[in-house]
């Protein structure tokens, strides 16, 4: 295990290296690494906007992707807390960082469980809309690293947490979630607007 930190803890300042010698990315990763998490958003709307008049399970499937997201960040806090380790800049205060210095815990990454939570939960109901979120998923994850706020493994196994945990809760929340939309939809004020396709 500490082989994998020290080649984590090597990645990263070469990362760090790279950032130095690339001035002109330095405000668009900045950028996606803080502000990116609006597309993950966007895109999950889009996905339950598009599922509106889909069947109560794909809808429900799609309605998912944001409430298992919600749930993976949950479940991270304690996770972080449990494993409380700091920030890369606290173990190398000399290197280049873009982003604010925070001092909350850095393994797993929120921006990466919340990237592979809403990447797994896309992939439920829209293969296209899935690849385009894994795409940003990578992007994103690599942006953490790239700016100075994470590590490698800290990126890594936070999209693992969060896939794990929209996949894995999906399992067991399919039929009762189904339900519920199914129930919501028969509600005048709601039906005229999530009325499944006749």
């Amino acid at each position: 295990m500490s082989r994998l930190l020290d080649l984590s803890d090597s990645l990263f300042l070469r990362f760090n290296d790279l950032a130095r010698t690339t001035t002109a990315l330095h405000a668009p990763a900045a950028a996606f690494a803080t502000y990116g998490v609006a597309l993950f958003a966007a895109l999950v709307l889009l996905d339950i906007w598009r599922r509106r008049r889909a069947s109560d399970q794909r809808l429900a499937a799609a309605v998912w992707a944001g409430l298992g997201t919600v749930l993976a960040l949950a479940v991270n806090q304690p996770v972080a807390a449990l494993v409380a380790e700091a920030r890369p800049y606290a173990a190398h205060p000399a290197v280049l960082t873009l982003v604010d210095r925070t001092t909350d815990w850095s393994f797993p990454s929120d921006h990466s469980v919340m990237a592979g939570a809403v990447t797994v939960g896309l992939l439920l109901v829209s293969r296209r809309l899935g690849v385009l979120a894994a795409a940003a998923a990578v992007l994103m994850s690599v942006t953490r690293v790239y700016v100075g706020a994470h590590y490698p493994h800290d990126v890594i196994a936070g999209l693992a947490l969060g896939g794990a945990v929209a996949g894995g809760g999906w399992l067991l929340v399919r039929l009762p979630l189904t339900r519920l939309v199914g129930a919501l939809r028969r509600l005048p004020v709601v039906h005229r607007v999530l009325a499944p396709a006749a």
